[in-house]
C-alpha cells in the first residue's frame, strides 16, 4: 500500500497515521468538498458572527457565543503556557458539561491533538489507548455521579508516566492535580498571549482528534480525523437534517460519542445555533429541558427514544417546539417511530454512521416506509458507497454484501495499525466497513446486520474479545464465549457463556466481583452469565457463535 498523502512540506507528519493518497487529498481540496478550515476557525466564525447570541447551556451554565470565546481563549492561553505543544496527545473523558465543549476547542485552537474517551471508558481502555497515542494531558472530572476518579487516575498514571498533566473538572478538594478553572482564570487575554495563540493555529490537513472504535480483536483502535475530512462530514450531515441557525438542539448521549459531538456540538456550532447538554437520560428531565429552552431538534439513541414514547408524564409536558430528532447508534424500530410521531408529532431522522466516517441518513421529507425500512442516503453527495462480496467485487443493486465507503469526509485509516489499514481498505481505496447491507435503486442504504463480532448496546460498542480475555482469568472458568443477546430496549446486551473448570461451581456475582477488581468498566460486565457444561464447536473447533445466538433467544423468549 502507498505511503499516502499528509500535507505540504510544512506540517509535521504525525507518526502512525497513514494519511490520505495525494490524487484524493487534491481532488478533495481542488473541487472544494474539504473546506481548508480548522476546528478553531469554526469556532471563531460563531463567535464573531453572533457574540450575543446565546450557543450553550448545561446542567449549571448558560454562555453566549461571547462569553464562550472568552473561556475558550483564555483555556488555550492556559494549556499552552503549562507546556501542551502541537501534536500533543490529550485524552479529554468529560460528560455532557459545558466543560467539554470548552476544553475541546481549546485545545484544538493551540493545534493539540484531542483523543475522545467516554465516562464509562475504565482503568483498562484508557490505561490502553493512553499507551497507544503517548498522551501527555488528561481532564476528567474529579468525581462524576457517585464514582470518584482519583484512584482511576493513579491507577492509570502508574502504567503511563508519559501523562505529564492530569486536569480536573469541577474539582472539590485541593490536591496535586491541575484545576481547569484555575487554568482558565488566571490566563491574560493580552494581545502577546492571542498572537501566539494564533501562531498555534494547526494547518487542516492535520489531525484533529482520535476516536476509540471497537474490533473483534482486543480493545479499541483510533480513528484519526482531520480538520478537513471531519469538518467535512459534519457540514453534510448538518445540512442533510437541515440544521440552521434558529435551532436550539438538544444532545442527549454522551458528549464522546461520534454520534453526539459530530451531529449535536459540531452541528450545532457550524449552523450558529444554540446547543443544549443534557447529563441526564430521564425522560423526565429532557421534556422539562425542551419545554423550558424550547428546543426545536434533539439527537439522542433509540432506547432514549422508547422511554419517551413510554413516558406516562408525557401529556403534561409542552414539546410542540419540537421539530425534528435525529436518532442513531442503534436500530430504530417501525413502531418506535410511529410511536414517536404520533406522541409527538416531530419527524424522525434516522442517523447510521461510524467513528471512520460513514454518514448515512434518512431525510426530513421521506415517507414514513423508507424512513422505517432504510438507514437513508449518503449525506455527502461526493462519497462513493458500494456493496462488494467476499472479494471485493461490486454488487448490483438489492444484493446483499459487505458496504464499502471512500470520500472526503471519510477517514485515512487506524492509528498506528499498518496490519489492521492492511486489511480494512479494499485496493481501491475504499473503507470495508464492516456492515452487511444493501443499497437500493434510490441509493437507499438497507443494513443487514453486522459482519464483525461487536455487541451493540443502546448506541455504544462492546468487543466481546476484551470480556471473554478478562473472564477466562479467573480460576474457576474453564472456557468462555461472550455474545450479544437480543434486547427489545437497548437493541443488545452482552450476555457470557461460561464452562466451569472441573471441580468448581462459579456464580455470577463471583464473576462479576472479578471482573470489577481486574478493572473493568460497565460496559463489560456481562448483564446475563450462562453456566453450560461444555460450549459447541464449529467444524473446525471455533466456538460456535451462531449456536450460542439460537440459544440464548430461545431462553429470552424469542423464536
Amino acid at each position: 500500500m502507498k505511503e499516502g498523502f499528509l500535507a505540504p512540506e510544512v506540517i509535521m507528519p504525525l507518526k502512525g497515521f497513514r494519511g490520505y493518497e495525494k490524487e484524493d487529498a487534491e481532488r478533495y481540496s481542488r473541487s472544494r468538498w474539504w473546506l481548508g478550515m480548522t476546528f478553531g476557525d469554526m469556532f471563531n466564525k460563531a463567535s464573531d458572527l453572533y457574540p450575543h447570541r446565546e450557543a450553550l447551556v448545561d446542567d449549571e451554565n448558560r454562555f453566549t457565543y461571547g462569553e464562550l470565546r472568552e473561556k475558550v481563549d483564555r483555556l488555550a492561553i492556559g494549556l499552552m503556557k503549562v507546556g501542551i505543544e502541537k501534536q500533543d496527545r490529550v485524552l479529554l473523558q468529560l460528560p455532557n458539561w459545558s466543560e467539554f465543549v470548552y476544553s475541546y476547542f481549546a485545545l484544538q485552537k493551540i493545534g493539540a491533538i484531542v483523543v475522545l474517551l467516554l465516562p464509562r471508558h475504565g482503568r483498562l481502555e484508557i490505561s490502553h489507548i493512553a499507551r497507544l497515542t503517548e498522551a501527555v494531558a488528561w481532564i476528567l472530572p474529579e468525581q462524576y455521579r457517585k464514582a470518584n476518579n482519583l484512584p482511576l487516575i493513579h491507577e492509570v498514571l502508574e502504567k503511563n508516566p508519559q501523562l505529564k498533566h492530569v486536569i480536573l473538572v469541577r474539582r472539590k478538594e485541593p490536591n496535586r492535580f491541575m484545576d481547569l478553572e484555575r487554568l482558565i482564570g488566571e490566563a491574560d487575554l493580552s494581545d502577546s498571549n492571542l498572537r501566539q495563540l494564533t501562531d498555534r493555529t494547526p494547518d487542516p490537513m492535520e489531525v484533529a482528534h482520535m476516536g476509540p472504535t471497537g474490533g473483534t480483536t482486543g480493545l479499541p483502535k483510533l480513528a484519526p480525523r482531520t480538520h478537513n475530512d471531519h469538518i467535512c462530514n459534519i457540514e453534510y450531515k448538518t445540512r442533510t437534517w437541515e440544521l440552521i441557525s434558529n435551532d436550539t438542539c438538544a444532545a442527549v448521549a454522551p458528549a464522546g460519542h461520534d454520534m453526539t459531538f459530530t451531529v449535536a456540538i459540531c452541528g450545532t456550532i457550524f449552523a450558529f445555533g444554540k446547543l443544549l447538554l443534557l447529563d441526564s437520560t430521564r425522560p423526565e428531565d429532557f421534556c422539562m429541558v425542551v419545554e423550558r429552552e424550547k428546543a426545536t431538534c434533539a439527537v439522542m439513541v433509540p432506547a432514549l427514544a422508547m422511554r419517551i414514547a413510554n413516558f406516562d408524564g408525557l401529556k403534561h409536558y409542552n414539546l410542540s417546539s419540537l421539530v425534528k430528532l435525529h436518532v442513531g447508534g442503534a436500530p430504530s424500530s417501525p413502531d418506535l417511530i410511529r410511536a414517536m410521531d404520533e406522541k409527538i408529532g416531530c419527524k424522525y431522522v434516522i442517523g447510521f454512521g461510524s467513528t471512520e466516517g460513514l454518514n448515512v441518513m434518512t431525510r426530513l421529507d421521506d415517507d414514513l416506509d423508507t424512513v422505517c425500512n432504510t438507514s437513508g442516503r449518503a449525506c455527502c453527495p461526493y462519497t462513493q458507497l458500494k456493496i462488494i462480496d467476499q472479494d471485493g467485487n461490486e454488487l448490483p443493486a438489492n444484493v446483499v454484501g459487505e458496504l464499502a465507503i471512500k470520500g472526503p469526509d471519510v477517514f485515512a485509516g487506524y492509528f498506528k495499525s499498518p496490519e489492521e489499514n492492511k486489511r480494512a481498505f479494499t485496493k481501491d481505496g475504499f473503507f470495508e466497513t464492516g456492515d452487511l447491507a444493501t443499497i437500493d435503486d434510490g441509493g437507499n442504504i438497507r443494513v443487514k446486520g453486522r459482519i464483525k463480532d461487536v455487541i451493540l448496546r443502546g448506541g455504544e460498542n462492546i468487543i466481546p474479545a476484551e470480556i471473554e480475555g478478562l473472564i477466562i482469568d479467573h480460576p474457576d472458568v474453564e472456557a468462555v464465549s461472550v455474545i450479544g443477546m437480543p434486547d427489545e430496549e437497548l437493541g443488545e446486551r452482552a450476555c457470557a457463556y461460561i464452562q466451569p473448570a472441573p471441580g468448581t461451581k462459579p456464580s455470577s456475582d463471583a464473576i462479576i466481583a472479578f471482573l470489577k477488581r481486574k478493572g473493568a468498566s460497565l460496559l463489560q460486565l456481562p448483564e446475563r452469565i450462562e453456566f453450560i457444561d461444555g460450549l459447541p464447536l464449529t467444524k473446525v473447533g471455533k466456538v460456535d457463535k451462531r449456536a450460542l445466538k439460537e440459544d440464548i433467544r430461545k431462553r429470552v423468549g424469542i423464536a
